[in-house]
């Protein structure tokens, strides 16, 4: 199980402009994805994601050199004893902060890959879990800004294929939002639940404006209307109504969870397990947040990588919440790179793949099909 060849792989899509949607931070135009490549000694090879971190090529850049450097000839098996090596040599000292997170969490990721093969168990078994239905939402980059009875009728789709939740892109101007959130629940009906996620967009005058309306119209969250380190506002917002807000898809380690938990303004938390430190980090946050019996939401990356792990997790802890699926129209890493990706019952529940460690597999020669493209994903 001796760690002998770390590799970091950028991997990037461009999305056409007919496919593209626009959001609080702006309209996507290209995908990115960093994907970790772990070998050992004994053969045996995980795979995990990296957030590209708007810098896929940093990212991979950094877990090609320093990252590489600290772990190799460690063991595979001892995850704990690589993260905690990580974490004092690059993150806790002179490092690069979240970059070096992000580039953490897909190793991390690949290392658990690895436990699971080694014992020929699905992750969720490995983590003391089971195989069980998890809650999922229609999410990813999709339902943007488009004029309300359109986005009405998108909506409409993935109802059709079972979701019972779907999530709603706000940030664009509080009177806009209102009209598309108004828009989607009359067509929709009482029955399913509506998430918002505004991209850190807001003010504080805009989220005065749109609370009272996500009160009327039973909206399950806010997500992000503020970047995270902004406090106040977080405080500020939670008086103007009844609708929870969330965050933690931009918060790093379970450090920076410690204050957004027991601060207590936002009580929906989503860490992604490709940022804040990887499957290790993803679980200690889940226990802190078990202690003030919040559930687990997390954010998903971009690939199947990333999904299944989002997955595994939420079947292993006590504190389920919703999983948040990709629905957008275009997405080759999702439907042409891995050979496996979630889908939705009838009942609106996802299952975690049952072959051994993630559960997900490709050729990796595919990945030449993918390379690497500079700039920013939003304009």
């Amino acid at each position: 199980m001796k760690i002998v060849a770390l590799t970091a792989f950028p991997v990037s899509f461009p999305v056409p402009e007919d496919k593209a949607v626009t959001l609080g931070i702006g309209r996507a135009v290209k995908r990115d994805a960093v994907l970790i490549k772990v070998e050992t000694e004994s053969g045996l090879v995980g795979w995990g994601e990296s957030h590209a971190g708007r810098a896929p090529g940093a990212v991979a850049q950094l877990a090609n050199t320093t990252l590489r450097t600290l772990v190799v000839g460690m063991d595979a098996s001892d995850v704990v004893g690589v993260w905690d090596r990580i974490y004092k040599m690059q993150l806790a000292s002179h490092g690069m902060g979240a970059g070096c997170a992000i580039a953490m969490s897909g190793v991390d990721m690949a290392l658990w890959d690895i436990r699971a093969k080694a014992v020929g168990w699905p992750l969720y078994k490995l983590l003391g879990g089971r195989s069980k239905g998890i809650r999922a939402y229609a999410g990813g980059i999709s339902l943007g800004y488009q004029p309300p009875d359109e986005l009405a009728e998108e909506a409409a789709g993935p109802v059709a294929q079972g979701y019972r939740a779907l999530k709603l892109r706000l940030g664009d101007t509080p009177a806009n939002d209102i009209a598309r959130v108004v828009a989607v629940r009359k067509a929709l009906g009482d029955d399913i639940d509506i998430l918002t996620d505004a991209n850190a967009a807001y003010s504080l005058d805009d989220a005065r404006r749109v609370m009272p309306v996500l009160d009327d119209a039973q909206v399950g969250w806010l997500e992000e209307p503020f970047p995270p380190h902004d406090h106040r506002r977080y405080a500020e917002t939670k008086g103007y109504g009844r609708t929870p807000l969330a965050a933690g898809e931009n918060h790093y380690t379970r450090f920076e969870f410690h204050r957004l938990i027991e601060d207590g303004h936002i009580t929906i938390v989503q860490p992604d397990l490709s940022k804040t430190g990887g499957i290790t980090e993803s679980l200690r946050i889940a226990a802190l947040a078990s202690t003030w019996k919040l559930s687990i939401n997390p954010h998903t990356s971009s690939t199947g990588l990333n999904v299944a792990a989002s997955i595994h997790l939420l079947c292993s802890i006590d504190n389920p919440g919703y999983f948040e699926a990709d629905i957008s129209q275009h997405n080759p890493f999702r439907d042409e790179l891995c050979d496996w990706q979630a889908s939705v019952d009838s009942d609106g529940f996802v299952y975690p793949p049952e072959t051994p460690g993630l559960g997900v597999s490709f050729d990796e020669k595919d990945l030449a099909n993918f390379p690497l493209i500079d700039g920013p994903g939003y304009i």
